[in-house]
């Protein structure tokens, strides 16, 4: 019977997490004999997801290498997708950048038209990568809705039409097959778009706070959890839903979802557009908004400042429920008047005990989060223990090289 760390799942499990990093200390942690774990390691190596560097701590002989995980053996295909707006990355398995285009894609064009669309922008970026198809290893796509990410299917979203329930995953897989000989079955996963900005911003920046709360705040209003360092879903992926949060003094506002008083109708990005153009000011969009915003326009300031106050009615007791160490806020309005209205209620009305040790604190990866968030989503479903064991005893995939030269 296998015990603990007993595989090379679970070794390369240990390796990635920074617990162990040489062999000497794989055989202290897990108690394994020094020949077994050169036999798991044996298994890492030949699948190219392990590199040995200099830098180990001599015992009296030569000093002993250090045993990595090598994040360019293979690249993710990453994408963000906004309600106007589309984000798209060749990523490698550390998030670094290796390609990315942005461009309009509505998302009302529906699921057929935008998942193509992404088929071939990354037929293109594999290209300006200089990266062979064999070598992406999954791909992770950021949707503006809630999403039930066990199957990859959108749940009753308010703003995206057509995507209730289609299989984006299938969809995916097809078009990058088409259009950039892509495997077919290379696995998609899917999430909100908030969950995974929140994901990227917490492993990148917080990635010791248990408790990390982002919230977006563009066309409108959602938060990702990070709860002991996995996202917090839910039953079906509707966690966070912070943007529909009734208001009692706002019941004629209407909101895009049909209904009365939601917080977005008064303090999203769409909202603040629809107020600033009341007042004569052009304006359509959370981007158009924080353009004013940026250029210093004091309508716009003080409709940010009110927005963040209200927003900080609902967060009160999302602070109180949760007690984060980490409150961030991210999207277009994720600026200095929006963020000072968030605080000021935040301390006006929540208990100290809830605020006493909390950081109130702006996006610290911008547009690229979500694209983060979705990389990290991959790596860690494909590299854990059980996962990483299937791979490694499936039929082999060929290595690909980098530009560099360099075999991976």
């Amino acid at each position: 019977m296998a015990t603990p760390w007993s595989t090379a799942g679970h070794l390369l499990e240990l390796i990635r997490t920074g617990q162990a990093r040489t062999r000497g200390e794989l055989q202290r942690v897990t108690g394994l004999s020094r020949s077994t774990v050169g036999q798991r390691l044996d298994q890492l190596f030949d699948a190219g997801w392990l590199r040995a560097v200099p830098g180990g701590q001599s015992t009296g002989g030569r000093p002993s290498n250090l045993l990595e995980f090598d994040t360019g053996h293979a690249v993710v295909l990453a994408a963000d997708l906004d309600v106007t707006h589309a984000h798209a990355a060749v990523m490698d398995l550390a998030g670094g950048v290796l390609a990315e285009h942005t461009e309009a894609l509505p998302i009302e064009d529906g699921p057929e038209v935008v998942l193509d669309r992404l088929g071939l922008w990354f037929a293109g970026l594999l290209t300006a990568a200089g990266t062979a198809p064999e070598a992406v290893c999954g791909v992770g796509l950021s949707l503006p809705g809630p999403v039930d990410s066990s199957s990859g299917r959108v749940v009753r979203p308010p703003i995206m039409p057509g995507w209730d329930g289609y299989p984006v995953p299938g969809r995916m897989q097809s078009s990058l097959a088409l259009h950039a000989g892509v495997d077919a079955a290379v696995p998609v996963l899917v999430d909100n778009d908030a969950n995974l900005m929140g994901l990227g911003e917490q492993r990148h920046a917080f990635a010791d706070c248990s408790a990390f709360v982002l919230v977006k705040v563009s066309t409108g209003i959602g938060a990702g959890v990070v709860v002991d360092g996995k996202v917090f879903r839910g039953i079906d992926g509707g966690a966070g839903d912070l943007g529909h949060i009734r208001l009692h003094d706002q019941a004629e506002a209407r909101c895009m979802c049909g209904s009365y008083g939601c917080l977005a109708a008064v303090a999203s990005g769409r909202a603040l557009a629809g107020q600033l153009a009341a007042l004569g000011v052009p304006a359509q969009s959370g981007a158009d908004v924080r353009a004013h915003l940026d250029a210093g326009s004091p309508d716009a300031g003080r409709l940010a400042r009110e927005a963040g106050r209200r927003c900080g009615e609902v967060l009160v007791t999302v602070v109180t429920l949760l007690n984060p160490g980490v409150l961030m806020i991210a999207g277009d309005l994720a600026e200095t008047h929006f963020v000072t209205g968030v605080r000021e209620l935040l301390y006006q009305r929540a208990l100290p005990r809830a605020t006493r040790n909390l950081q109130v604190v702006t996006s610290r990866l911008g547009d690229r989060a979500a694209l983060a968030g979705a990389t990290a989503m991959v790596v860690e479903h494909l590299y854990a223990p059980d996962q990483a064991d299937a791979r490694l005893t499936a039929p082999a995939r060929p290595h690909h090289r980098s530009p560099a030269g360099v075999e991976s």
